[in-house]
């Protein structure tokens, strides 16, 4: 890439895009802070009182989770009461000036505050609208109530997480919330480049946290369709992939990914078995599949008489894929995760600092950042009101209705 290309641009590539954010928790308030981090204007509706009760989820410091820093950073908080006819009044002028409005709510929640799709698009034909719910808009299950893990189970997930036999597992963070959110950033942007380039309006994005979740279900679906096979869990190895797996060290486990043809006779040779790296009936992932089990046992015998750094240290010579397991410790002490910005420095509203992930992906002339931290429950409803046009008394007379906070 030449020098000119690397140059950073003076404005960040969603500047100028205002988002308001209804959701709360996890998927819907997740999207919002993707697009945040890459420039646009996001503006959080919390209630009175309460809020987003991600505030208060696990690990609270000095009164306020440190996981609300990292979802709600780049966010503007405004406080108002979606309950009450005149707070969905100021909800809908919000709406108006918006390019996108996320929401996570239950299906028909917004319809009954009066903001449906049909409704504000009067007001806002070029509005983009995400909503991410357990089932999606449609369909019998719609009016379900749904949390992430459901719908990584239904989605296909859970059923594979986990040693055969044994109750699943889930992997230990709400992966299927992330997921949608994900799903939706992607439909965000996607009707963002119609609305510019093709001329089109605006519209609505339906995600459905297990269809998330199952979009990224690889071969599940196709090879029960073509084969009549349930997929089975597989524990740490990759079933149908071989050899990939976890193999114990003397003071750990290293995960081992040997399965491309070239590379599993680099891991032979590394490992001192070159009679199974030139056995021709372990030339593809086919014969190594057939004989996984003894390929597996040949790896974990060599791997349980060293160190995991020694095990490392071979078969990054020998460039085979390889890496341990690594804990939150080892994660904020490696060089690397340092060396690409991964681990980021912020200071709270209570001016504590503590380190949070970095951003992702990383543009070259346009990259995300951190621009303010998370804001404390209503920090900007007054800002945010007065851009509406709202006068100071005004703002005070709602504040007294308890309409604002």
């Amino acid at each position: 890439m030449n020098a000119n290309a690397m140059m950073l641009e003076s404005v960040s590539a969603l500047q100028g895009l205002r988002v308001v954010e209804m959701g709360q928790l996890i998927a819907g308030p997740f999207a919002a802070k993707t697009l945040g981090d890459f420039g646009a204007d996001v503006i959080k509706i919390e209630a009175p009182g309460s809020g987003d009760p991600l505030r208060n989820w696990r690990k609270v410091l000095d009164g306020t989770s440190v996981w609300w820093q990292v979802q709600s950073r780049n966010k503007r908080s405004i406080a108002i009461d979606l309950r009450d006819e005149e707070g969905q009044a100021l909800a809908r002028q919000l709406i108006a000036q918006a390019d996108v409005l996320i929401e996570n709510f239950r299906p028909g929640t917004l319809e009954g505050w009066g903001m449906d799709y049909a409704t504000l698009a009067k007001d806002n034909p070029g509005l983009i609208m995400l909503r991410i719910s357990g089932y999606g808009q449609t369909g019998p299950y719609r009016d379900l109530p749904g949390f992430g893990a459901i719908g990584e189970a239904m989605g296909g997930l859970r059923h594979l997480t986990g040693e055969t036999g044994r109750v699943p597992v889930r992997c230990g963070i709400s992966i299927g919330d992330t997921l949608a959110a994900l799903h939706g950033t992607i439909g965000v942007l996607t009707a963002l480049y119609h609305r510019k380039v093709n001329g089109g309006k605006g519209q609505v994005i339906d995600v459905a946290l297990h269809e998330a979740v199952f979009n990224v279900m690889e071969s599940l679906l196709p090879e029960y369709s073509a084969f009549g096979e349930v997929r089975e869990p597989g524990g740490s190895a990759l079933p149908g992939i071989a050899p990939s797996n976890a193999y114990r060290c003397a003071d750990g486990v290293v995960l081992i990914a040997g399965n491309g043809d070239s590379i599993f006779k680099r891991l032979m040779t590394a490992i001192g078995r070159d009679d199974l790296g030139n056995d021709p009936t372990l030339a593809d992932n086919a014969g190594r599949v057939a004989r996984v089990v003894e390929l597996d046992a040949a790896i974990e015998a060599w791997t349980q008489s060293r160190t995991v750094a020694d095990v490392l240290k071979v078969l990054r010579e020998a460039k085979v894929p390889a890496g341990r397991v690594y804990t939150a410790k080892d994660i904020a002490e490696d060089p690397h995760y340092r060396a690409r910005d991964m681990i980021l420095k912020q200071v709270t509203r209570d001016g504590h600092e503590i380190e949070v992930p970095g951003i992702v992906p990383k543009l070259s002339a346009t990259p995300g950042s951190v621009r303010s931290s998370a804001p404390r429950l209503g920090d900007d409803t007054d800002a945010v009101l007065a851009e509406l046009g709202l006068a100071a008394e005004a703002i005070a007379a709602l504040r007294a209705r308890n309409v604002v906070a």
